[in-house]
């Protein structure tokens, strides 16, 4: 858990002088927010696409899962088996740090239907989470190599807000960190809420390849163009 002192550090990548629309990407448990900085590039997005891709560092916390050792992570993890004693109260603390940096992009002049939340393995949870509870229309999720957290509890919010979004997903068929299963549960899960799935897996495991970047190119450019 963040102390009471903590203060969330971003790195912000521009595709043009005056973006118009914002990416907030998440990385995994033990990396930080350059392990995706440098896809951007990769992305050979358009030139008069004017994005602002935000990569916020998770603040340190001790991981159950590995003995307790303190690293980057978004919320604590005791097992690697979907909805077994998921950390409920870790999960909503980053939530929270993620609508604020939602609430940061609008106060710049980025409507929320031009933001797209983005993440990977751990942070591609805690962006479903989040996204799918936001009282504000968003662009799109893109949730790469991930599950649905606190399934139980979607219903209910899903339910609440009966808001569906445009969710890119991709899975590893050979991850041995989030189980291929898991990311197809989540996908059925959220299907059967309304939700459209544009899903898509390939022969690597708990990684991003480049038909991947490929696709992800594609989907911003479909979401945001």
């Amino acid at each position: 858990m963040p102390d009471e002192n903590f203060k969330l550090e971003t790195i912000e990548v521009t595709t043009a002088q005056h973006p118009d629309a914002a990416v907030i990407w998440l990385h995994g448990l033990g990396a930080d927010g350059h392990d995706f900085e440098a896809i951007v590039p990769e992305l050979k997005l358009p030139i008069e696409l004017g994005i602002r891709f935000i990569f916020p560092h998770a603040p340190y916390r001790p991981i159950t899962l590995n003995n307790g050792y303190v690293m980057r992570g978004w919320y604590d993890i005791a097992n690697l088996e979907f909805g077994s004693q998921e950390d409920a109260t870790g999960i909503e603390e980053s939530a929270a740090i993620i609508e604020s940096l939602i609430e940061t992009e609008i106060s710049r002049g980025i409507p929320s239907e031009r933001i797209i939340l983005a993440g990977f393995s751990q942070g591609g949870a805690v962006i479903l989470h989040t996204g799918l509870r936001y009282k504000k229309p968003l662009a799109g999720l893109m949730a790469l190599s991930t599950y649905l957290p606190l399934a139980d509890s979607f219903v209910t919010a899903a339910a609440a807000l009966n808001q569906q979004y445009n969710i890119f997903m991709a899975h590893g068929l050979q991850d041995d960190i989030v189980n291929y299963q898991y990311g197809l549960k989540s996908r059925m899960l959220l299907e059967q809420a309304g939700h459209q799935i544009q899903w898509h897996d390939y022969p690597m495991g708990h990684s991003v390849c480049q038909d991947e970047l490929h696709h992800i190119r594609q989907w911003i450019i479909d979401r945001l163009a």
